[in-house]
């Protein structure tokens, strides 16, 4: 842990999304106001579905500076799903309204940004700025599934937002893939060869 004193904007950055065989990976970036703290914040994961929408809400009202990025499943496919996270991430950041002092992000691995970095290992659980990040992302990838469940019925994505569950494995071999399915992904690839 450095010494955080000398910094008065920082940013938690985290993404979601890296698993799942379609879609896109969502990454979002927020400083909290230190005046304004927000109650229950968690990793997004172990919220409930309720809870991570009403949080997400709070967090978008009472932040000083928040936003969401992304990397389409085109610049997955083509830079790796590591450096598309990345990718997402420092687009993040650089949405800001404030541009941080420092960025607080979650994993081991640092994205290209013009500020001091730093990389925190299950930082959604540790950080407020990182969980309330990885719950407006988490939201907007959510919300995001369930209207590509509409447009491509059949899949189940309003349900598994994209994870290869069994529902959506058993849904690729019966239907075939879409265009919101990662090529580079195996499950997807051994059907495109098949």
């Amino acid at each position: 842990m450095s010494d955080r004193s000398q910094y008065q904007l920082i940013a938690g950055v985290d993404e979601v999304g890296r698993g799942p065989l379609a879609g896109p990976v969502v990454a979002a970036a927020v400083i909290l106001d230190p005046n304004k703290p927000i109650i229950g914040l968690a990793d997004s994961k172990k919220l409930s579905e309720s809870k991570r929408e009403q949080l997400s809400l709070e967090i978008k009202e009472n932040a000083l500076a928040w936003s969401i990025a992304r990397a389409e499943i085109e610049e997955i496919d083509r830079i790796n799903i590591l450096q598309a996270s990345l990718l997402a991430m420092k687009r993040a950041v650089e949405s800001l309204s404030t541009f941080p002092q420092l960025a607080l992000i979650d994993g081991n691995k640092l994205p290209e940004l013009d500020c001091a970095m730093e990389a925190i290992i299950k930082g959604d659980s540790k950080e407020a700025c990182i969980s309330a990040a990885s719950i407006i992302a988490k939201v907007s990838r959510d919300q995001e599934m369930v209207a590509m469940d509409e447009r491509y019925p059949g899949y189940g994505f309003a349900k598994h937002k994209g994870y290869p569950t069994k529902q959506h494995r058993e849904a690729i071999e019966r239907l075939g893939i879409t265009p919101i399915h990662r090529r580079s992904y195996a499950p997807v690839q051994r059907l495109l060869f098949d």
